[in-house]
């Protein structure tokens, strides 16, 4: 165990009294259909410390659901979206410079094949563009996606999608969705080895698109690592392999790097760990820690079948945003986060992976860079779910001063997804927190 905590500080029950009654002012007024959270009540947060509104202060492995790569409320973030607030709010599709700025910025680190780009506000609406531009490239109407994908919520994202809650009670679906089993090592659906199976998956990628393809193909879709569904990261090859396949058919590939970029894996872009030329990239979350913008970097080739007035966004690109692209750009380089991600992941996952050797509910470990999952069973041999478990830990994390989530095609695994500036103090000190919550399950 490393030194006592100086960090967090948890001086109330939670909920405390100000959160409490937050809460209950909450519930009179908005719909309850979020996910579950711990009762804290987020008052402000600077770098990996979050504090609520009652004064309790806690370290945080959320991010804001992988959002806030640079830290929370980064002084040059902060400052640079100050001073382009002051100055112009929204402009709608008038050129503003920031937005050129931003794309100057956006396409000097993309893989040089990506040498355009294009601005929109969320992560969904950034995978709807891509599957658009798939289908008007191509005039055909199937995309290709994985069991286990998360997408967005939006129509045709949620379609693509291959889990359960994003598209439960709002079929029909959009035509011509073909999914296929994306590996998962420690759940495989196939009940193969690893060591043996010889990707088994693409195997039956071939056995579906000739079972349920029209002859209209245009495209595929894929994450490098399937957040929602677990962080689960295919076997070393598995996407080279799911490229070439593309790549033989004459279809559009499309990386969905909405979750995985901005550093959360040790490179800037997870598709840099294999060498993959996507030719549509979706981006988010961390382009603008905090700001309200996602983008669509692409082979200019590729987008360029767009013409004018065919793809739009009444935020996208707009001044406040963009500045946030540029600082966000410039603070990881400056501090080297990238590289940070790659060090203290590795600190965090050998601890975790003790944790595991020890606990008889933690029934697999898996990550890379500052994104990893912690998988709760019930038994370790059935590998009988638990998202019991990893509810109860919420609470307890949050007792002990760490703020935690929960993702999973079966809700339990616990998201390990600090901000890149954490440093080695406060990593022993969250990770001494999560033993503590783990030992009183």
């Amino acid at each position: 165990m490393s030194t006592v905590s100086k960090i967090t500080s948890v001086k109330t029950p939670l909920p405390g009294p100000k959160s409490k009654a937050l809460f209950e002012r909450w519930e009179k007024v908005e719909a309850q259909c979020t996910g579950y959270q711990a009762q804290v009540v987020w008052d402000h947060g600077k770098g990996v410390v979050v504090t609520d509104v009652d004064g309790n202060v806690f370290l945080d492995w959320t991010s804001g659901v992988l959002v806030t790569n640079v830290g929370h409320c980064h002084p040059t973030l902060v400052k640079a979206m100050q001073d382009a607030t002051a100055k112009l709010l929204n402009n709608y599709e008038c050129l503003n410079e920031p937005r050129v700025e931003a794309a100057e910025a956006l396409v000097s680190v993309t893989p040089p094949h990506l040498d355009k780009c294009f601005f929109l506000s969320t992560g969904s609406e950034a995978v709807e563009g891509c599957i658009r531009i798939m289908k008007r490239k191509t005039g055909k109407f199937e995309i290709v996606s994985f069991h286990g994908g998360f997408h967005g919520r939006t129509h045709a994202s949620a379609t693509a999608g291959g889990m359960t809650g994003p598209k439960k009670g709002y079929g029909p679906t959009l035509p011509g969705a073909i999914r296929v089993p994306f590996p998962h090592c420690y759940r495989c659906p196939f009940k193969a080895k690893q060591e043996s199976c010889g990707m088994m998956c693409l195997e039956f990628l071939d056995d579906a698109v000739r079972a349920n393809s029209t002859g209209s193909l245009a495209g595929l879709i894929v994450e490098p690592y399937q957040g929602a569904a677990g962080f689960l990261f295919p076997p070393k090859g598995f996407l080279p392999a799911v490229e070439k396949w593309v790549r033989e058919r004459g279809l559009v590939f499309t990386l969905d790097e909405v979750q995985s970029s901005y550093g959360r894996t040790g490179k800037f872009f997870a598709m840099e760990w294999e060498g993959l030329t996507p030719d549509l990239v979706s981006i988010g979350k961390g382009i603008g820690s905090g700001a309200p913008v996602s983008a669509i970097a692409a082979r200019g080739e590729t987008i360029g079948c767009l013409n004018h007035g065919e793809m739009s966004s009444t935020l996208g690109g707009n001044p406040v945003s963009s500045a946030a692209v540029v600082a966000v750009i410039d603070i990881m380089k400056r501090e080297k986060l990238v590289d940070n991600s790659l060090r203290m992941g590795e600190i965090m996952m050998k601890r975790l992976l003790e944790m595991q050797e020890q606990s008889p509910y933690i029934g697999d470990v898996r990550g890379r860079g500052l994104i990893m999952g912690v998988e709760f069973v019930k038994d370790k041999k059935t590998k009988e779910p638990a998202p019991e478990l990893v509810k109860k830990m919420i609470d307890l994390c949050a007792e002990q001063g760490l703020l935690i989530g929960s993702v999973g095609v079966f809700g339990n695994v616990i998201r390990v997804a600090p901000p890149l500036v954490i440093n080695e103090a406060e990593a022993n000190e969250s990770l001494d927190l999560f033993a503590a919550a783990l030992a009183k399950l």
